[in-house]
């Protein structure tokens, strides 16, 4: 049983302590470095809580492009999506590829930068 907080809460109270105690109390450089600071711990706290489950989802639609056989270990296969593409094997017109390429960008956007994330919508 883990007790509270959980490392997303630790990682979000740290963030508002330098967002809110830290900044407003430096200037110049440091207080720009308290900014990148606490937008570092939100990064964080979204990886710990967003990661796995995208991670996850990388994967499995990775296994579904690349067949049976494919590595299951989510550096490997895709090692083996970019060799499959560079070789000219994969490429748009690919089912799936588009769409688990732009899936991939979102979910790694929404850890990154979720502001732009959710302005991002799909074209078809």
């Amino acid at each position: 049983m883990q007790d509270r907080p959980d490392i997303a809460e630790l990682l979000e109270a740290v963030a508002a302590f330098v967002r809110e105690q830290v900044v407003p109390a430096t200037e110049g450089q440091v207080a720009f470095h308290a900014r990148v600071a606490a937008n570092t711990l939100d990064i964080a706290r979204r990886e710990v809580q967003l990661g796995p489950t995208a991670q996850a989802s990388e994967l499995a639609r990775l296994l579904a492009l690349l067949g049976p056989g494919a590595p299951t270990d989510l550096a490997e296969a895709n090692r083996l999506l970019c060799t499959c593409i560079a070789a000219g094997e994969l490429d748009a017109a690919t089912p799936g590829l588009i769409d688990h390429l732009r899936q991939t960008a979102r979910d790694k956007l929404a850890i990154d930068q979720p502001g732009y994330a959710a302005g991002t919508k799909k074209k078809d």
